[in-house]
C-alpha cells in the first residue's frame, strides 16, 4: 500500500493554471499534487555571446525553492553567497530538456529563459518544473508567433517529466515525499509528446534493481507523461 492510498499507476492529482503574473511573456502554476511551482518565461532580443552569427536561438532555465518549501527553513542561497549543487543540477537538466523540444534554428538569435520557482515541495520538483517550464515556453513562442518575430513554430514537442521508483518492492509511478525518501530505486524520466525519450536518470538509492524492473518503470512513465501532455494540452486549450 502507498502512503497516499494511490494505485501503483496512479498519478498525483495534476493542474496547471496559465496567466499567473502580468510581466512574463509565458507563466503558469503547475500544481502535482502537494508540489506546487511558479514558472515563467521570459524572451530576450540576444542570444548568449557564443552563438553569436550562428543563427541560432537558446532555451536555459533557472530553478529555486522558497526557504519554506519545505517542513523545515532552507536558507536562501543568495544569503549563502553561491547556488548549490543540487540547485545547479536540476537547472542545467531543465534547459537540456527543454532544449531537447526546440528546432533552434527557426527560434532565431534569442534567448527564453525559464524560471522555476518552488513554492511547496512534496516530491518531483525537477520533474513538475520541466512539465510546466514547457507550458510556460509555448505561451512565450505564441507571443512571437503573434507580434511576426518568428515565423515558423520552433517547438517540435511537448516536454514533459516523471518520477518512478520501486518502493516498497513495487514499481511505483509519481513518487511524492513519503516514497522518494524511502525509495530502494529512484528515477527521473523526460519524454516528448510523441514518447520518445529525452534523458533517464536512474539510481539505486538502498537496493540494486533488475533490468525487468527499469522495464516496468519505464511502462509506467510513459503512461504517466501521456498525462502529464494531457494536463498540458487542457491547460492551454
Amino acid at each position: 500500500m502507498r502512503p497516499s492510498g494511490r494505485n501503483l499507476s496512479e498519478c498525483r492529482p495534476i493542474s496547471i493554471e496559465t496567466g499567473i503574473t502580468k510581466h512574463a511573456e509565458g507563466s503558469c502554476l503547475i500544481k502535482v499534487g502537494d508540489t506546487h511551482v511558479l514558472c515563467t518565461a521570459t524572451i530576450e532580443d540576444r542570444a548568449p555571446s557564443f552563438l553569436k552569427g550562428t543563427g541560432l536561438g537558446w532555451v536555459t532555465a533557472e530553478y529555486g525553492m522558497l526557504p519554506r518549501a519545505t517542513n523545515s527553513r532552507t536558507r536562501r542561497e543568495a544569503a549563502a553567497g553561491k547556488q548549490s549543487g543540487r540547485t545547479q543540477e536540476i537547472q542545467r537538466l531543465i534547459g537540456r530538456a527543454l532544449r531537447a523540444g526546440v528546432d533552434r534554428s527557426a527560434l532565431g538569435e534569442r534567448q527564453i529563459v525559464v524560471d522555476c520557482d518552488v513554492i511547496q515541495a512534496d516530491g518531483g520538483t525537477r520533474c513538475a518544473s520541466i512539465t510546466g517550464g514547457w507550458v510556460a515556453l509555448r505561451l512565450a513562442v505564441n507571443k512571437l508567433l503573434k507580434s511576426g518575430l518568428i515565423t515558423s513554430d520552433p517547438l517540435v514537442d511537448h516536454v514533459a517529466a516523471i518520477s518512478c521508483g520501486i518502493y516498497a518492492g513495487q514499481p511505483v509511478c509519481d513518487l511524492d515525499y513519503a516514497e522518494d525518501s524511502e525509495a530502494g530505486t529512484d528515477g527521473n524520466f523526460i519524454m516528448t509528446g510523441a514518447g520518445k525519450l529525452i534523458e533517464v536518470q536512474m539510481s539505486a538509492e538502498g537496493a540494486t534493481f533488475s533490468r525487468d524492473e527499469m522495464t516496468k518503470l519505464l511502462d509506467l512513465a510513459e503512461a504517466g507523461v501521456a498525462q502529464l501532455v494531457a494536463a498540458q494540452k487542457a491547460a492551454l486549450a
